[in-house]
């Protein structure tokens, strides 16, 4: 197992049509390929973001028939590296109580070779009411996941989240019981809520548990009213941002040293602290 790489964490202004989503991000993963990146994480949602359902639904695919994932697929092997799929909108089997067919939040993990090797559906589904009158109520259209993921990379252990996951720690800490060492937060968090809550949780889920944390992020306007915090951000397991991607889409890139995660969980070794207790 290699003890450094690379990784990138590409930011996407993700918009209604497909075929311009696949090219934006297309050009973004080619520019960090060139710049040295083994592994490219995208953000959630990088085929299409549009609020309204109908539009969605005759805009999306099942994952067999998927062209972003055909896409990044073919990019992957292309330019002979590893690629994360934050997440593409999914035509689920599942359908919704009027008979429609609801989505899956799903995110890929992509080989070198172009292969899918793990995907993971979002677990936490995000339903809210926020000042200024937005308001999201993904469970409406979206099939929960039921499973939490961890991924075997050529540098270790990937646990594999989306968006909202971030706030549930108890995700996190079994993802790292489990051997991960990095954690894929990729996200598309509302400019409100990021302000707020996006760097000082982020920092927290890399510090308790000793991973880093990769997450790439969504930004800018994706019409409608739906406006996105940016930001994507590498942290160390120590709690230190080696990068950040402010608010213009682009990417951030990181040399990884894998024995950091070790070091940091010697010095405080809270994983094997963890106690059973009883309910108050």
């Amino acid at each position: 197992m290699a003890e450094k790489f690379r990784v990138a964490c590409v930011q996407t202004t993700t918009g209604p049509e497909v075929a311009a989503n696949i090219d934006h991000a297309s050009g973004l993963i080619r520019d960090a390929a060139r710049a040295g990146a083994d592994l490219i994480v995208l953000p959630e949602v990088v085929n299409v973001m549009d609020l309204n359902r109908k539009e969605i639904a005759g805009k999306t695919e099942q994952e067999e028939n998927d062209p972003t994932l055909k896409a990044i697929c073919a990019l992957a092997l292309e330019l002979g590296v590893w690629l994360l799929i934050g997440s593409l909108v999914i035509k689920h089997t599942v359908l919704d109580d009027k008979g429609n067919p609801k989505f899956a939040n799903r995110s890929f993990l992509i080989n070198s070779d172009g292969e899918v090797t793990a995907r993971y559906d979002k677990i936490h589904m995000f339903d809210v009411d926020l000042d200024g009158g937005e308001s999201y109520r993904e469970s409406s259209a979206y099939e929960p996941g039921q499973q939490a993921t961890l991924a075997d990379t050529p540098w270790g252990k990937l646990g594999m989240t989306i968006c909202y996951d971030l706030r549930f720690p108890y995700l996190y800490r079994h993802l790292a019981h489990e051997g991960a060492r990095f954690l894929a937060i990729p996200a598309a968090f509302t400019r409100p809520t990021g302000k707020a809550h996006w760097h000082v949780l982020m920092r927290a889920r890399a510090i308790e548990n000793g991973c880093f944390v990769f997450a790439a992020a969504q930004c800018g306007d994706h019409g409608g009213g739906r406006l996105t915090y940016g930001h994507s951000i590498i942290v160390d397991p120590w709690g230190e941002v080696l990068a950040d991607g402010g608010q213009q889409p682009g990417f951030v890139i990181a040399d990884i040293d894998i024995s950091e995660v070790d070091r940091v969980r010697a010095k405080v070794p809270s994983l094997i602290h963890d106690r059973a207790f009883g309910a108050a």
